[in-house]
Order: C-alpha cells, then structure tokens, then sequence
C-alpha cells in the first residue's frame, strides 16, 4: 500500500495549483495494487473541526475527472458544515470504480487504512455508490467513519434524513414562491433515483404531488416507477418538461448554459452537490429569469447533520431529525434575506457559512 501525487497533468494543471485555487489543506492519492484501490481524499479546511464529509464510489472516465469532483465536493462540505452550524470542517473522498461490479471487502478495508492514516484529520461516511456494508468494512480499519450501521450502534444511512432535509427545504421555497408550502398538485422532476432520491420520491407522493422521475439506470427507473406510481422521463428531456420544481439529485452541474435555456420551472431545490457548474453565473442565471434555486450545501446538509451526532455522542435520532428540520427555517430566512439584500440564493448562503468560519478563526486566534 503506497501514497501517491500525481504528476503535473496537462489537462487539469498542478495539483497544488487547484489545491490553491480554492485553499485546500491537504490531498492523499491513495493506491494498492492487491485491493485495486484507487482514492483520492481532500481535506478542504479544518477551522471548524476534524474535516467530514462521505466517500464516493463513481467510475470516472479518468484520474482529472476524479480529482476535480472530490475537490469540489470537499469544499462544498466545508460551506455545507458551517452553514448547518456543524463543529466539523470539510472533507471528502471518492474511489475510482463501478459501484455495481467493483466492491470488494478488501477493497474498503484497504481504503479504511487510508482514513486511518491522517490520524482523525478526515471523518469519512456514505456518498454516492457506497452503503452501510461498505461503511462496516472501513470501519473494521479505522474509528474516523460514521454512517456506520445501526447494529454497530451507528447511525445507519444517512439517505433518509438527507432526502428530509431537502423535503422541508423544498416546501421553504414552495412557501416563498406561492405563499404556501404545500406541494400537493405541483409538478416535480427528480433527476436521479438512487438512495436519497427514492426516499424523496415517497415523500412527495405522500403529498400527492405530481412526481416525474429520471435516472441512468433503467431497472431503478422501472422499481420506483412501479412502486410509488410516477412517471419515467428519458434522461435527455428531463429538462424541457412543463414543471414546477425541478430536483436534481444526480451528479453535478446540471444547472448549467444549457439547461436554464431549457428549465421551465419556478424552483430548483434537490440534494445533489455542487449543482452550478459556475457558482456565480448559474446563480445570478436563476435569480435573473425568476427562478428560486434552494443552495444545495443548505438543503441536502440532512445526511452530514444526521452522522454529525453520531460522531460526537452516542446517536440520537431524533435529535438529528429534530436538527434537520430545522433547514426549512434556515432555507426560508435566506430566501427572505437575498430577497432584501438583493442578491442570489447561492451567495446569501455563501456569505453565512463563510461569517462564520470567520468567526471561529477568530475566537482561535484569541484563545
């Protein structure tokens, strides 16, 4: 097992450049022959505490693409942690593989030596491609992991108080927007049904909205379909329906020059990261053709919250819903604030989570 930097690349420039770019701490490339291990975990910024944020297991087309996603997603995570008012800062990790074909007990064990190794710097969980199985393997190697499961005295997954979170944040913008936070009869597009996605989809049907779905799987597609009686939708045309909410809650940067020209909706409020491929353009894009877009790093923040208290005590699961909840009261006072300070949504949650970092610097600065 060896740690490895990458080469300058001609592609995505110096790692330390990007690392600079946006003031990450520290980056661990992370390979092992025997396991087929390939991670890279980011640590973006510690002022507010041990960096957490979840693992990702994607197939990435190559090693650039890889590195860009777990940059952008650490320090997504050091905004999300702040805002949420979390004592941790912001860290992430993705493994380089097909979710569906390429998990190994080794593979996790091997990447939990990894975690170990920073010595507590980076607290790993569940992202994308990774569950509770896997979270017990690591946690066979290492104590700096949460999301682990119930039967380990863990908080479990953390997909269903994410897709809460992002529930509640939804109904704060369907409040602003129409003057009431029901979302019974209101069309709704959530882009990518995976675990979070699907606990979304039953919340809202719960509600009898009108929910279309989307995803790259098809036998997913077909399963929810089936089991909470809403509509598939190709990929391709997710962004042209006639709707009301769109939620995406695939991967990134769908909110993009392309898709504003398409979206025909009044919100965007889902639980993927990192939404705007350019924070400031996409967000001013929203604002500008009377779109309220719901921060992401605000409404998903419901999974970091709910193994938050599984980090520093014994798990409560009803203080960690009773914490998520909260975000429709965070989600509509910003929606209030931007609307006075005349700026975006993205910004207005910018400018919140960086005051308080700000903050905590100080007070450890005048200790």
């Amino acid at each position: 097992m060896e740690t490895v930097i990458l080469a300058e690349d001609s592609k995505t420039g110096s790692v330390l450049g990007q690392m600079m770019l946006n003031e990450h701490e520290q980056v661990v490339f992370c390979y092992d022959k025997p396991s087929g291990l390939k991670a890279i975990i980011a640590v973006h910024n510690t002022v507010l505490g041990p960096a957490a944020g979840g693992t990702r297991m994607w197939a990435y087309q190559n090693e650039a693409d890889a590195l860009n996603d777990v940059l952008r997603l650490s320090r997504g995570m050091t905004f999300k942690n702040a805002v949420a008012g979390l004592n941790i800062g912001g860290g992430k990790a993705v493994i380089i593989g097909d979710a569906r074909k390429d998990k190994t007990e080794l593979l996790f064990r091997t990447f939990g030596k990894f975690v170990n190794n920073l010595n507590g710097k980076y607290i790993t969980a569940e992202d994308v491609g990774i569950g509770t199985q896997d979270i017990e393997y690591v946690a066979m190697q290492t104590k700096y992991v949460a999301g682990k499961p119930e039967t380990m005295n863990g908080s479990g997954d953390p997909s269903p108080v994410t897709a809460r979170g992002v529930y509640v944040g939804m109904k704060a913008a369907a409040k602003k927007v129409y003057g009431s936070d029901s979302l019974a009869g209101k069309k709704i597009a959530v882009q990518g049904v995976g675990h979070v996605g699907e606990h979304l989809v039953k919340l809202l049907t719960q509600e009898n909205a009108k929910v279309y779905i989307t995803d790259i799987y098809e036998d997913v597609l077909k399963n929810i379909a089936q089991q909470y009686k809403v509509e598939i939708v190709a990929v391709d045309k997710i962004y042209d329906l006639d709707m009301d909410i769109y939620a995406p809650c695939a991967l990134g940067a769908t909110i993009n020059d392309d898709t504003l020209a398409r979206l025909k909706c009044s919100i965007i409020a889902g639980a993927a990261n990192n939404q705007l491929k350019d924070e400031k353009v996409h967000a001013d894009a929203c604002q500008q053709k009377g779109i309220l877009y719901a921060p992401d790093f605000l409404i998903n923040a419901g999974g970091i919250i709910n193994v938050y208290y599984e980090i520093i005590e014994q798990y409560n699961r009803e203080r960690a819903l009773q914490h998520a909840e909260k975000i429709y009261d965070y989600a509509y006072q910003l929606f209030l604030e931007a609307e006075t300070q005349k700026i975006n949504t993205h910004q207005a949650a910018m400018n919140i989570a960086l005051k308080r970092i700000a903050d905590m610097e100080k007070l450890q600065r005048n200790r």
